[in-house]
């Protein structure tokens, strides 16, 4: 049987009840399983039998949903975490530790761009940043001998930039490292980085994937295709045993489909405990549902709203790659055939003043630190989410003072135009 169509698997991925269960994935609300025996037990801690012992490492709920958003991703393995920040973090700690080396977009979220710049470097991990239209050359140049990773996002958030996929995996791949993106804005359904060479993907899942504004989480996807072993030496934490789990080798015993999440689960959810409750992975669950949908929705509002601020005389700029003569139209037919995601930037002509006007007049967006659900909002990020950069990495972020990031939702995309055409009238 051919694989579901990804729309099918939005509704009917990860679970599959059998006679008599519950249509819907149940929700185990148990911290803890109980076991016969302690040889049984045992042999779930040398990882030599599938199961479940306490939920700060897995519990079934989580495993459903993780599972449908790996076969959303055509990935081998997925784990859900707390946020899309520990995420992330796992993501690059689970191969990057201390006196290595990453290169990084400089075009990202302004909580990763502090989490790499500023926190794991004091872990030890320093950190090349490139921009994401930097030349072939200059991405080369930016590797060292203790690079372990390249980290990018498909649609950087505020930004907007789209990132070329293949250029940057193919230089990670020319390195011997893996290429790591985040797939917030775009979601398996308008991209599948895995199809154009990313090795792990990440999600805020707390955004689209939620869609409601309800739960906050974070998934990881393995692709399945880094040959860790082929790279031993610059893995030892995959491809030598962990004495601190019965000395084990991930990489031998679970191959390059499910080393790598085996090793995020067994030692980084084990030591710091960033689990996404079973609770939460249900509403996750509810929202990946209606993802399909939604997006389609988020996109046509996107597109529309940015039509309408592209005329507009009192917008300086608009970034949205679904605008013919966008900077990112033509990688976006590429990578986004389907359309993008529902957030756009625009700077306002008289700069923060005049944004901090246009968001104050408006009556149906809200301002909130928050993005991609089903009600509009919007934010200056220059004084809230990327607030720690200074005027230099705003820059390089293409993020300046002024900038509105707007994420259009699910309402009426003319009751959407009318509310910001009125708070546009009150700008000077």
């Amino acid at each position: 049987m051919k694989p579901y169509r990804i729309e099918t698997t939005c509704v009917q991925g990860g679970y599959t009840p059998k006679n008599g269960e519950p249509r819907q994935i149940p929700i185990v609300q148990s911290t803890t399983f109980k076991y016969d025996t302690g040889e049984d037990m045992g042999k779930l801690f040398d990882l030599e039998a599938s199961g479940y012992f306490y939920t700060r490492l897995q519990n079934p709920t989580n495993d459903y949903v993780a599972a449908k958003i790996a076969d959303l991703e055509g990935g081998t393995a997925a784990m859900l975490t707390s946020s899309g920040q520990a995420a992330n973090f796992f993501a690059m700690f689970n191969l990057a530790s201390c006196g290595d080396h990453m290169v990084a977009s400089s075009s990202i979220y302004g909580g990763t761009f502090n989490l790499i710049s500023v926190t794991m470097a004091k872990m030890g991990i320093e950190t090349t940043f490139v921009s994401p239209d930097c030349t072939d050359e200059e991405l080369n140049a930016a590797f060292r001998p203790n690079t372990k990773l390249v980290f990018g996002e498909t649609i950087a958030n505020p930004a907007l930039t789209v990132l070329d996929i293949e250029q940057f995996a193919k230089a990670a791949h020319a390195h011997g490292v893996p290429l790591i993106i985040d797939n917030t804005f775009a979601t398996p359904v308008n991209c599948r980085p895995i199809e154009w060479g990313a090795d792990i993907v990440t999600h805020s899942t707390t955004k689209y994937m939620d869609g409601h504004g309800v739960s906050v989480g974070g998934a990881i996807v393995d692709g399945g295709k880094f040959d860790w072993m082929a790279h031993k030496d610059k893995f030892p934490g995959l491809c030598t045993p962990d004495e601190s789990y019965h000395g084990i080798t991930y990489a031998e015993k679970f191959g390059m489909d499910g080393a790598f999440i085996t090793k995020c689960t067994a030692q980084l959810m084990r030591d710091f405990g960033s689990i996404q409750s079973p609770q939460h992975a249900f509403y996750l669950n509810l929202g990946l549902e209606s993802l399909h949908v939604r997006m389609e929705r988020h996109c046509e509002n996107g597109q529309k709203v940015a039509e309408f601020l592209q005329k507009h005389p009192k917008v300086e700029r608009v970034s949205y790659c679904g605008l013919p003569g966008d900077k990112y139209y033509e990688r976006a037919k590429k990578y986004l055939p389907k359309g993008s995601c529902g957030v756009v930037s625009f700077e306002l002509k008289g700069g923060r003043e005049a944004a901090s006007v246009f968001m104050n007049s408006l009556r149906l967006a809200a301002i909130e630190t928050h993005v991609a659900d089903a009600r509009t909002c919007c934010l200056n990020p220059a004084s809230t989410t990327h607030r720690q950069m200074n005027d230099e990495q705003l820059k390089a972020a293409g993020v300046p003072a002024g900038l509105v990031r707007m994420s259009c939702g699910l309402e009426n995309a003319d009751d959407l135009i009318d509310d910001i055409a009125q708070a546009l009238d009150r700008v000077e």
